[in-house]
């Protein structure tokens, strides 16, 4: 789980490594979400908190998987309706995201409510 300490986040448990990334929004992300690469399964979210007003993503990655420190972190919706999970896009730079290390490309979800309402009343 994650826990704020004194102002320091600590990632407890789980299997393979821990990476952060921070959003300004997870809207409708749970704990326990897929973390998938190429629409392959390579971890899951352990914990989602709130540090200085955005929202911190705690996710374990199989240890198999080395992510690329330029990476994309994107938080996508499974179908028109379906659940939130995390796609990571590989980068391409030559450094290595290191356990506990914090992935810094992020995208916030897509509010599909939002889009509709605007299409809806023509603000599109």
């Amino acid at each position: 789980y994650l826990a704020i300490k004194l102002g320091k986040l600590e990632v407890i448990g789980g299997r393979g490594y821990t990476v952060l990334a921070e959003f300004d929004s997870v809207a409708g992300l749970r704990n326990g979400a897929v973390v998938e690469i190429g629409g392959v399964e390579v971890g899951r979210v352990r914990a989602i908190a709130l540090k200085n007003y955005r929202a911190v993503v705690a996710m374990s990655i199989d240890p198999g998987v080395k992510l690329q420190d330029d990476a994309i972190i994107s938080i996508r919706t499974k179908g028109l309706i379906g659940e939130k999970y995390v796609k990571i896009t590989p980068g391409g730079s030559d450094r290595l995201v290191q356990p506990g290390g914090k992935l810094r490309d992020t995208e916030d979800p897509i509010d599909i409510e939002h889009l509709i309402s605007n299409y809806i009343f023509g603000k599109l």
